[in-house]
């Protein structure tokens, strides 16, 4: 097992790398990240995506479902020395009097876990400030790993790409056979129910009443710089405007999209 998994410390420090190597240059191209910016992070894990905005004075806020990453999120920047507020609770119980407004919103790998993306955007809206912007980050769904079959504890079915994309029944079947455990199944089987591909994500912006502002589909993840050492590579222009095939290229998607006026 590899020790980010062992030491949520680990996964906390390469997530900041990546937040501070790429997330913040992509956001500064399009909002200024300062003292005084108020920044949202939901689904936030450990914090780590935070802490490079959190140095530069930013007020950042962290919400997850899960418990014991918040409380492994406060731990962390108060050993860093560094202020954030991180609470456990569901995005869609967060009320506008309790949180107030931002000036960015960050969401990385979490909407292809949103069973009702609509409703997501919708809830979404009341939390942008005038001007405000919201980052996404998540992977293609038909890209090989896109199903997060990653963390499967069988070595073989974490190495298997595109096995996702078989029928739910084969899928099932094969992540019985390789001995996954029905938590781990369920939640496989949840994520290719909640899949997002690149037109599907446009589209539900555009209902969302929102607008893209920027767009980047790296065929080389930023992150698997700190994950396999691999440098980060953008998806070639040709392919990227090749709708769904695409898909089967792109390990992830950013975007940056605001309110429409």
């Amino acid at each position: 097992m590899q020790q980010r998994h062992i030491d949520r410390r680990v996964y906390f420090e390469e997530s900041a790398k990546t937040s501070r190597n790429f997330y913040i240059d992509y956001i500064l191209k399009l909002k200024g990240v300062d003292s005084g910016v108020k920044i949202l992070e939901i689904g936030c894990g450990e914090g780590g995506n935070l802490l490079p905005f959190a140095e530069l004075g930013c007020s950042v806020t962290g919400i997850d479902c899960s418990k014991v990453k918040v409380e492994n999120a406060k731990k962390f920047f108060l050993q860093d020395g560094v202020s954030g507020r991180f609470n456990t609770i569901n995005f869609f119980d967060m009320t506008l009097c309790d949180y107030g407004t931002y000036d960015v919103i960050l969401i990385h790998d979490v909407i292809e876990h949103i069973s009702d993306k609509e409703m997501f955007f919708y809830h979404l809206k009341q939390f942008l400030t005038k001007g405000g912007i919201v980052f996404f980050g998540f992977p293609a769904w038909q890209m090989p790993f896109g199903g997060h079959q990653q963390v499967c504890k069988s070595r073989v079915c974490s190495k298997l790409p595109f096995v996702h994309l078989l029928p739910k029944s084969i899928y099932k079947g094969v992540l019985q056979m390789f001995g996954e455990d029905r938590g781990c199944i369920d939640e496989l089987l949840d994520i290719k129910s909640c899949k997002m591909s690149i037109e599907a994500f446009e589209r539900v912006v555009d209902r969302g009443g929102f607008s893209v502002v920027d767009r980047y589909l790296w065929f080389i993840n930023p992150h698997y710089q700190q994950k396999f050492n691999l440098k980060p590579r953008k998806l070639y222009n040709f392919i990227s405007n090749i709708k769904y095939i695409r898909n089967f290229f792109t390990t992830s998607c950013f975007y940056v999209i605001r309110l429409n006026d």
